[in-house]
């Protein structure tokens, strides 16, 4: 019986969102179709799937945009992005939502946009755990008037830190510099679209797929 976490529409939404970010992102392009490849297999979303599955995080921005809330890992030992495993949920926004508030203890979070970025990455032997690859998601998720957190005991400590000094800092792990980079041309782009003057000989009602009293 298929989960209610895990259906054949939800893993559809995932292999055309992997399909779009590979058009978008070309250096990912391979990354992308491994990540295809990986949906096919029943346990792609379960712990139990020792080689490797799928995991969510979440890019956790302050509501200004300027800061993003990382974690000091208590098992990996490194500042990394809040985030964890699906545990069956093929949901991998839900899934990157729900790591977030868990891991910081803040209300009010609200996801923005859909895939971020993808990144796979080696876990170490851990116990009677082997090692194994994290097939990661990444979305973004917005902060809203409270950030004041918590640490959970997956972390040793959390810290709201400038995307800015993360850009320079050469001891920043690499996918969340990408990221930063990411975030900061997403950002640029939205502020030139925002500036941008309108049309003037364009109107709502002449624009190609408008149609009166509908919104987007």
């Amino acid at each position: 019986m298929t989960s209610p976490i895990d259906t054949p529409e939800r893993r559809a939404h995932l292999r055309a969102a992997f399909e779009a970010h590979a058009l978008r992102c070309p250096p990912q392009a391979d990354l992308a179709a491994a990540y295809i490849d990986l949906l096919a297999d029943p346990l792609a979303f379960s712990r139990e799937r020792l080689a490797g599955h799928f995991t969510g995080s979440a890019w956790l921005v302050s509501g200004d945009g300027q800061r993003v809330l990382l974690t000091h890992h208590r098992k990996l030992q490194r500042w990394l992005q809040l985030g964890g495993h699906a545990d069956g949920d093929a949901d991998l926004a839900a899934v990157a939502l729900r790591e977030a508030e868990e891991e910081s203890g803040l209300q009010g979070l609200s996801l923005e946009g859909g895939l971020f970025d993808l990144d796979r990455h080696w876990i170490p032997e851990r116990g009677e755990v082997p090692g194994h690859w994290h097939y990661d998601v990444r979305y973004v998720v917005r902060a809203g008037s409270d950030e004041v957190f918590a640490v959970s005991e997956e972390s040793l400590a959390l810290a709201w830190v400038s995307i800015e000094d993360l850009l320079i800092a050469a001891s920043s792990d690499e996918s969340l510099q990408r990221m930063a980079r990411l975030w900061q041309a997403l950002r640029q782009a939205r502020q030139q679209a925002s500036r941008a003057p309108a049309d003037p000989g364009v109107t709502p009602s002449s624009q190609p797929g408008f149609a009166p009293g509908a919104s987007g």
